[in-house]
């Protein structure tokens, strides 16, 4: 069982823009990279999420369900609309709180990876606590000059995997702890 980071970024670090948008995203060819990220985050025991990303998924992919039966947890402080499907609404302001709700996400896992979709703040904060085990990152052929980072932490990082995808490079690193 790992906890694992999976995002895109712009060549300068950014997973969304300054105006909180993914658009760019969308603009190089992803290649079999989409559906290959698709497949891991199916097989995820458990999803956690920002509540940029929730609303990111719920307004821009124009969904009435849920579309990972992996329950879902979206850190927010905010009243976000909810769709069907096992998606969980939750803060965690403390290093105690962040610990707490990891250990509910491997409990529900039952053994499968913990799945991280977006949020560099909370990989970073993961990463800081010695629960973050693997970034993946998928790196898209755009510079965006500002927005939110990737990881908003230092983290030390090991790459184990480097590929292509279409247009973007695909890297998969350890975290390094300790």
């Amino acid at each position: 069982m790992s906890t694992v980071y999976m995002t895109a970024t712009s060549v300068d670090g950014f997973i969304a823009d300054e105006n909180n948008s993914l658009d760019w995203l969308f603009t190089a060819d992803g290649g079999e990279a989409e559906s290959e990220a698709e497949d891991h985050i199916a097989t995820a025991g458990a999803i956690l999420m920002g509540a940029g990303t929730y609303e990111w998924i719920t307004t821009h992919e124009d969904v009435e369900k849920w579309p990972y039966t992996a329950p879902t947890w979206v850190l927010t402080h905010r009243e976000l609309s909810r769709i069907e499907g096992d998606i969980r609404f939750t803060a965690a302001d403390t290093d105690e709180e962040l610990h707490a709700l990891h250990r509910k996400m491997v409990e529900s896992a039952d053994g499968r990876d913990v799945w991280l979709v977006g949020g560099g703040g909370i990989a970073a904060d993961l990463a800081r606590l010695g629960l973050l085990d693997v970034v993946d990152v998928s790196l898209a052929p755009v510079t965006l000059g500002a927005g939110a980072p990737l990881l908003a932490g230092r983290v030390g990082l090991r790459p184990v995997k480097v590929s292509l995808a279409g247009d973007f490079a695909c890297l998969r690193y350890e975290v390094v702890k300790g």
